[in-house]
């Protein structure tokens, strides 16, 4: 119930655990004493004589007027016992705790120190040892993979080729760079790259005409004349992010716009949309905010992971 603000929708869960509870308990009740009551048509000498309901089907096949098997009632009853007893017991009515005071989060967390506690003298003893040296570690590139499978795949892919959006670490074209310290630094503290929209500010003419010299930058094909007149919005809107001559600045993330590598695509199409509405995490699909990993796994594993990630783009030298 943390997730909810309010706390009206606690009470709305335990008034409707309750009432459920009550709502089976009054059913059961009910059916364990009254029989079904019997249609006028079929007649009472003929209910009370053969103890049915009166339906009939297909001549001779009749309806019995009982109440339902002990020994089942006796198992819903059974059942709404334990619930109650769980509920006391354990979260689940509403916001309340329970009395064992157990958690989901509590046995996660509980789980991890347990896995931390195992693992941490192998990660200690790759701690040591520098991230280009210990991507050549085949024990630490396997401890690596499965770091990587489970917390960057899904953004990144199983094969590190990233997607729209989302950057390739196989490749040598880095964002913010691809050094061992730059890559720890980004799985650490994690990356947020926003990309302003210069749609209000240029007005749609300019914006194709910037759209047309970027595609030039990277010997796209392109409107020459188009080009001619983006050139200096460019430099006047552009530069202080991607360069004057549009390398890039991987201090600021901004990408190398005079290569072929394109995190969103090189359309016309594409490169008009991003100039226009820009690139950030609150509109964009396939945002290019990377959240931080140092509470989630910690120096020692962010090591382990660094040197795998270093290793997809390098060849590092065999131990």
């Amino acid at each position: 119930m943390s997730d909810f603000t309010s706390g009206f929708w606690s009470l709305y869960v335990a008034l409707l655990t309750a009432a459920s509870i009550a709502g089976c308990a009054w059913l059961l009740y009910n059916n364990s004493r009254a029989k079904a009551r019997a249609p006028k048509q079929a007649g009472a000498a003929g209910i009370a004589a053969h103890g049915t309901t009166g339906h009939t089907w297909d001549g001779d096949l009749a309806e019995y007027n009982n109440p339902l098997p002990r020994w089942w009632l006796n198992l819903f009853w059974l059942t709404l016992v334990f619930g109650v007893v769980y509920l006391v017991m354990f979260p689940g009515f509403g916001s309340v705790p329970g009395l064992l005071g157990w958690s989901s989060r509590g046995a996660y967390e509980q789980e991890r120190q347990d896995a931390d506690a195992r693992t941490q003298p192998l990660f200690a003893r790759f701690a040591s040892t520098p991230v280009d040296v210990l991507a050549a570690d085949p024990e630490a590139h396997a401890v690596g993979e499965r770091l990587f499978l489970t917390y960057c795949s899904q953004c990144h892919g199983s094969a590190a080729l990233g997607a729209k959006g989302i950057p390739n670490l196989t490749d040598k074209d880095w964002l913010y760079g691809g050094d061992p310290a730059t890559i720890t630094a980004t799985i650490t503290g994690g990356r947020l790259g926003v990309m302003p929209a210069l749609g209000p500010a240029l007005g749609p003419d300019n914006v194709r005409n910037v759209a047309a010299y970027v595609r030039s930058l990277s010997n796209l094909p392109h409107d020459t004349l188009r080009a001619q007149l983006g050139k200096p919005v460019f430099a006047q809107n552009c530069a202080v992010c991607h360069g004057a001559e549009g390398r890039g600045n991987p201090a600021m993330g901004a990408p190398n716009l005079t290569d072929d590598v394109w995190l969103y695509g090189s359309s016309e199409a594409t490169i008009t949309e991003g100039i226009m509405n820009g690139r950030h995490m609150n509109t964009s699909p396939g945002t290019l905010a990377m959240p931080s990993f140092q509470d989630t796994l910690g120096a020692q594993k962010i090591h382990v992971l660094a040197a795998y990630v270093w290793g997809l783009s390098n060849q590092p030298a065999a131990r």
